[in-house]
């Protein structure tokens, strides 16, 4: 299934969390954060403006974003688990 987002919504895929600190020590799964950082997936058009003209957003497919921690909503397409959040939840694009 495929989705795309409205607006300025953007869907992006976590990356996934270090196992291992950097002394070595193995981090079981219960004591895990959730990495704040991910690839966007897919973008909405943009923001409508009042006079009708369509504002592109700043990000685009492909991009490795850096994101609030508690920023978008949790949702699950075909058994992956992904965000959707607006631009502005989105901290800046890591290069």
């Amino acid at each position: 299934m495929k989705i795309r987002p409205l607006h300025d919504r953007v869907i992006v895929k976590r990356n996934d969390a270090e196992t291992k600190t950097a002394s070595g020590i193995i981090i079981p799964d219960t004591a895990k954060e959730k990495p704040q950082e991910g690839d966007v997936i897919a973008v909405g058009a943009g923001i409508r403006r009042e006079d009708g003209t369509l504002v592109p957003l700043d990000v685009k497919k492909g991009d490795k974003v850096l994101f609030g921690k508690y920023a978008g909503t949790e949702i699950k397409i075909d058994g992956e688990e992904l965000l959707m959040m607006k631009e502005d939840d989105i901290l800046g694009v890591i290069e």
